[in-house]
């Protein structure tokens, strides 16, 4: 028992061979010689004794909690070893190792893997790795028509064209992105408005014509983007309002059964009255 906590003591796979070396008791109660590894350490960030691993024959490693900030689950790990017969242990390294729930940052990922869609910006270049599955030699005979006919320019032929593969992963992409039939403008759009009937669908060459155009309308919000020939919106060169029927303006209609008599006097002059007329333009 150390003054730091228990020491528990577990076995590694010898290096170079595969049995399990078991722990020398002597390097494994030497707790406090490993501490004096730590000595450039401010003791406040030691914590207690966490066990030892048996790296190999008389080679062991003592851990020691981390009380750094930000250096949770971290830990500190002395190796010592000693020569046989001798019972005198000697420190070999120092050094500050994750735990198996040490905060670490994420596994590095080369860019080329890191990279989104919209990344590049004004300015950026991405080159094309020359052994990218996308693309095949221009020489090389494919089954796009278009691409063929290219190739057959003798001197205007591209280097790389896409391959079939790339061809299959982008239209799958398109398909279902959201200018894709399950896109919400597309669902919500009415049944026949389709892309590939409407007058402002651009089809496209080669192998994906069939399936993919440009929309070529201003007021759509796919004006100018690669829509599916079965995407769908408001906007169709076809599209119809539906007409409401008016309704005829109904004749005004008079209640007789509520009928209120009124006395009304005779204006004097009147052909009822005794009063004669007044005459008119008198001073």
């Amino acid at each position: 028992m150390s003054k730091n906590g228990p020491v528990t003591a577990s076995t590694a796979p010898t290096r170079g061979s595969g049995r399990a070396a078991k722990p020398d008791q002597v390097l494994t109660d030497a707790v406090e010689v490993a501490l004096q590894g730590l000595d450039v350490v401010d003791p406040d960030h030691i914590g207690a004794h966490l066990g030892v691993v048996a790296e190999g024959e008389r080679l062991v490693t003592h851990f020691f909690e981390c009380g750094l900030p930000g250096y949770r689950g971290w830990r500190w790990a002395v190796t010592v070893t000693r020569i046989p017969r001798s019972k005198q242990v000697t420190i070999c390294e120092s050094t500050l190792l994750p735990g198996p729930e040490a905060l670490r940052a994420p596994e590095w990922v080369p860019w080329q893997e890191r990279l989104q869609p919209g990344d590049l910006g004004v300015g950026d270049l991405l080159p094309t790795p020359p052994d990218d599955p996308r693309l095949q030699p221009g020489y090389v005979q494919s089954d796009d028509p278009a691409d063929d006919e290219v190739n057959r320019e003798i001197g205007l032929g591209r280097a790389r064209v896409m391959s079939r593969d790339g061809r299959l992963e982008t239209a799958q992409r398109w398909y279902d992105g959201d200018r894709g039939p399950n896109a919400p403008i597309s669902v919500g759009a009415p049944a026949a408005a389709r892309c590939g009937s409407c007058g402002f669908y651009l089809q496209l060459a080669g192998s994906l014509r069939l399936a993919f155009g440009v929309c070529g309308n201003e007021y759509a919000p796919d004006d100018a983007q690669v829509v599916s020939a079965d995407h769908g919106c408001g906007a169709h060169s076809e599209v119809l309002v539906e007409q409401v029927q008016a309704v005829d303006e109904l004749p005004t209609v008079f209640d007789d059964s509520e009928v209120e008599e009124v006395a009304v006097g005779h204006a004097p002059g009147s052909v009822d009255g005794d009063e004669p007329a007044e005459p008119y333009g008198h001073g």
